[in-house]
């Protein structure tokens, strides 16, 4: 607390323990010169536009931000833009804010912003390319420099929450930068609340608040980044004080996070669905043996009475009570109630290892066959540990299931080779709806309307695309959730990919320090307050 000459007259009038009590509380406020976050999963890249995968994007939004933005609520929101209005049932008008100005001090205009919507397409080598949420555009006027008109091909009433994906960088810094530039601060030219300052890779991010920012100036001057996977050593850098905050208090140490009164534990039910995507799409698949380890001639994949066995096989409720520690909510669709085109007729799938088992002799496996089940072990809440207890699961019923865990960064570029035959993956609706899962993961290839491009193991329906297809272009939201709907419930009832449950997402602090938890999971620096 500052002494001022008007507080020093209040401050005569007070004890010796006052005086300390006020300073105490006021200590936060003094220490909010530097935050220190634990992060549980690196990026892969520092290109804001190279990859569309979680870990990325958490880092990008302390530095680049999109012309519309999402709440903690994942509702839609201003962001570079001001405003927006639908001129005609194609085209859309964004004006800018005036005045923004990127870190290297020159000012964002509908240039860059036309810049930032034609790059995506442009990168190559991408595992997820961003430009599934560009795809829609086929025109773009500059009609003033703070004012840009956006034009779809057909009505597409999800061009708003494509946006909240596509970050604004300057055309003048990433021009003629390759991707892997950007790790060592070439291109990190933003307008978000933080610059770059370093980057060591799987380790730590350095960032310095943007005392120049357009919006809320955040509480740290200071920040760092630093990756630590292992839960149980990002919790003890937390009670050792290396760092303030976290993410995703490991679920073993719940009962003593929330015991403990130096701490505050924040959480939030999450968008993300954690879920099996199984290969339907190839007579043999690589990964699928007899129970001698023989590979087999007939992928039994191919039966969808195999893969109803294997969502019976799984406890999803012993799931959240034993692995999860209650920070689950099993389902069988791809969000949660809570988001646009939630299916309530797709209920959870019940726990019968009896009628799995039935299922497997009618399709011809009595004695069931072996598979391995590939999963991240460094990305979702308990990932490796999940897919352990469903191979246990599986091999009750006959499927004698093995685990392979890989690192994030190595899991999705075997995944998008499609080296797998059955894989555990988590996915959030970034566009706050159900259409962000179905393109991205259930929709047969379809590049050119962005289609498909998570779909690693080539599942395909071409109802589902044709029902998706209307759904996008259909502005009626009673009518478009109904489409999205019936979408939704081909790929489940196909098995095409099977929910395991949404997660809930957990942040720990400091005494002292708040946060506002998000549906996103999105962990922001900027959002951490000091109380």
């Amino acid at each position: 607390m500052p002494v001022t000459p008007s507080s020093r007259f209040v401050l005569r009038g007070l004890t010796a323990a006052a005086i300390a009590t006020l300073l105490a509380l006021s200590a936060p406020l003094a220490g909010a010169q530097e935050l220190k976050l634990a992060m549980s999963s690196p990026p892969t890249s520092m290109d804001p536009h190279f990859y569309n995968l979680f870990s990325n994007l958490n880092v990008s939004d302390h530095m680049f931000e999109p012309l519309v933005t999402m709440d903690a609520d994942s509702r839609i929101i201003p962001g570079l833009a001001e405003s927006w209005t639908l001129v005609n049932n194609l085209t859309w008008e964004f004006k800018l804010r005036k005045g923004v100005k990127f870190h290297d001090g020159s000012e964002m205009t509908a240039e860059d912003v036309a810049w930032s919507i034609d790059r995506p397409a442009t990168i190559v080598g991408s595992p997820g390319k961003f430009d599934v949420y560009t795809k829609a555009v086929i025109n773009k006027k500059i009609v003033d420099a703070h004012t840009i008109r956006l034009t779809t091909k057909e009505p597409y009433p999800l061009l708003l929450s494509d946006l909240t994906s596509i970050y604004m960088v300057s055309k003048n810094a990433t021009q003629g930068l390759a991707s892997d530039d950007f790790a060592s601060g070439k291109g990190m030219v933003g307008t978000g609340s933080y610059k770059f300052v370093k980057f060591l890779r799987d380790d730590r991010i350095e960032l310095e608040r943007n005392d120049g920012y357009w919006g809320k100036k955040p509480a740290w001057s200071k920040v760092t980044l630093r990756f630590i996977p292992n839960g149980a050593t990002r919790l003890a850098a937390l009670l050792a004080g290396d760092v303030q905050a976290i993410e995703n208090v490991p679920t073993p140490d719940l009962a003593r996070v929330r015991s403990d009164n130096s701490i505050g534990l924040f959480s939030k039910v999450s968008h993300r669905v954690i879920f099996l995507y199984p290969d339907t799409s190839r007579d043999k698949s690589p990964f699928v043996t007899d129970k001698e380890g023989k590979p087999l001639d007939k992928n039994p994949m191919q039966d969808k009475r195999v893969l109803q066995a294997i969502s019976m096989a799984i406890n999803r409720e012993a799931i959240k009570e034993r692995v999860m520690e209650g920070l689950s909510e099993p389902t069988s669709n791809l969000v949660p109630a809570t988001l646009f085109g939630h299916n309530p007729n797709l209920k959870v799938v019940k726990y019968d290892p009896e009628g799995a088992k039935k299922l497997l002799t009618a399709a011809g496996y009595p004695n069931g066959f072996g598979i391995t089940i590939h999963t991240p072990n460094n990305r979702y809440i308990n990932d490796e540990k999940i897919t352990q207890t469903i191979a246990q699961m599986l091999s009750r019923v006959g499927i004698a299931a093995k685990v392979e865990g890989l690192p994030m960064s190595v899991y999705s570029s075997r995944g998008a080779k499609r080296e797998y035959s059955l894989g555990l993956l988590g996915w959030g609706a970034q566009t706050g709806e159900v259409s962000s899962p179905l393109r991205a993961l259930a929709a047969c290839d379809d590049p050119a309307r962005g289609f498909g491009g998570f779909n690693w193991l080539k599942y395909c329906n071409p109802k589902l695309n044709e029902l998706l297809g209307k759904a996008l272009n259909t502005v009626d939201d009673k009518e478009r959730s109904k489409l999205l709907q019936e979408a939704t419930a081909i790929v489940i009832n196909d098995g095409g990919l099977i929910p395991i449950h949404q997660q809930v997402t957990t942040w720990a602090t400091k005494k002292g320090i708040s946060y506002i938890a998000r549906t996103d999971e999105r962990t922001h620096a900027y959002e951490f307050k000091p109380q």
